[in-house]
């Protein structure tokens, strides 16, 4: 029986035929310890908890299985499928396993290990354990100085809003499938820049050959090394008077090294300056589809393709391509220009190349028809990375939504 002045709550999203409020309840109520120590050293897996992966076998999670991998392991903890178990310094990241595999396995000493009652259902509890709502909990609850530890009888006095067990158990189910279909999408999404790496490796030149290794039928004339300074104009920025409003607000987009990242194109930037602005300092009009932005410091090589005509403050070095050199193949190449652009850096505060140390870079080029059929196949790779990772944004956004408005 549940105390009557107990808090009683109601999620804003619910499947359809539960109606019953609530519970608040103390972990407590429904977890017990359920680590045996491993007294007899049996052979046993060790495991390791990650905090993206739970329960990973210590040969996969360190190299030639770890330290500990020929240790006596008496003292360690034998997990039963169906239990948990977690690192009490690491649990504020996320290190929470459930062990849903039919064997036992053992776990270091170091780790909490608990199972649930009958008024639980497991997967409730793990969606709940992985939330912001458990996050909370843990930040009022742990305790230490220079590291903060989450021991057991702290989660033990962790408080969970609970529905009956068939609710929790539709809800489980639900954030399961939501689970699946995002690690598909991040599956996809990193096997297509694996792909794309290997691409990379095999389709350009290695260093001192004239030729790559894969290439598109009908090409075989060798590839020819340039200057980067010869195929593109290397343009820098300036800043218009930060003080004076008539230089701030306008039409023409003025891009910061802060706002490149992943993505491939540059739409349009955060701040906009006026013509007076753009006349007022050294920033220089940058042609669309022909630019590729290239950040010279506060992060030497960041890129983006401009899709509309903009200028950038200082903080950029943008290759401007000549004709008779594909834009997008330039842009495959910013690994490489990046490396090299780093190695040329200076600086005694931070570190900057200038638009002649980049000028001076050596590029390995073939002629423009296979540049452009290169150009397009990673152009096509990049936009299915793209759109895998929309997708994969998307349902983390979805989850996100869900998980606060189907808890409480």
């Amino acid at each position: 029986m549940h105390n009557p002045e107990e808090k009683i709550l109601t999620p804003r999203i619910r499947f359809s035929g539960f109606t019953d409020a609530w519970e608040q309840r103390r972990l407590g109520d429904f977890v017990v310890a359920a680590g045996v120590r491993n007294k007899d050293n049996l052979p046993l897996e060790s495991f390791s908890v990650s905090n993206d992966r739970g329960f990973v076998p210590q040969e996969e999670q360190f190299e030639n299985g770890g330290t500990m991998r020929e240790a006596d392991k008496t003292a360690y903890w034998i997990v039963e499928p169906g239990s948990f178990a977690y690192n009490p310094a690491r649990i504020n990241v996320g290190s929470i396993g459930y062990l849903s595999t039919s064997d036992n396995v053992i776990v270091s000493s170091l780790y909490e290990v608990f199972r649930t009652d009958e008024s639980c259902d497991d997967r409730f509890l793990w969606h709940w354990l992985k939330s912001p709502l458990f996050a909370k909990q843990i930040e009022m609850l742990q305790e230490g100085g220079v590291r903060l530890y989450f021991f057991f009888d702290k989660l033990l006095k962790s408080e969970i809003a609970m529905s009956s067990v068939s609710e929790q158990a539709a809800l489980g189910s639900l954030f399961d499938r939501l689970d699946n279909l995002i690690a598909l999408h991040q599956r996809k999404c990193d096997g297509l820049k694996t792909v794309k790496k290997s691409l990379l490796e095999k389709m350009f030149p290695r260093e001192g050959e004239t030729t790559p290794e894969l290439r598109f039928s009908g090409f075989t004339d060798a590839w020819e090394q340039r200057r980067l300074g010869d195929i593109a104009e290397i343009v820098g920025g300036g800043t218009p008077n930060t003080g004076n409003p008539d230089f701030w607000d306008g039409e023409i987009d003025w891009y910061s090294p802060a706002e490149l990242g992943e993505h491939v194109y540059a739409d349009g930037s955060v701040r906009r300056i006026t013509e007076k602005g753009y006349t007022s300092c050294s920033a220089k009009m940058l042609p669309a589809n022909k630019t590729i932005l290239f950040t010279s410091r506060a992060g030497i090589g960041n890129t983006a393709i401009l899709r509309r005509s903009a200028c950038t403050n200082q903080g950029f070095q943008s290759l401007v391509v000549k004709d008779g050199s594909d834009v997008y193949f330039l842009y495959t190449m910013s690994g490489k220009l990046k490396r090299c652009a780093e190695e040329r850096a200076s600086g005694s505060t931070f570190l900057e190349v200038s638009g002649k140390q980049l000028a001076t870079i050596e590029v390995s080029l073939p002629q423009f028809p296979e540049q452009q059929v290169i150009g397009v196949l990673f152009s096509q790779l990049d936009n299915l990375i793209a759109l895998h990772q929309r997708k994969l944004d998307l349902l983390k956004n979805v989850k996100k939504s869900l998980l606060e408005g189907m808890f409480v």
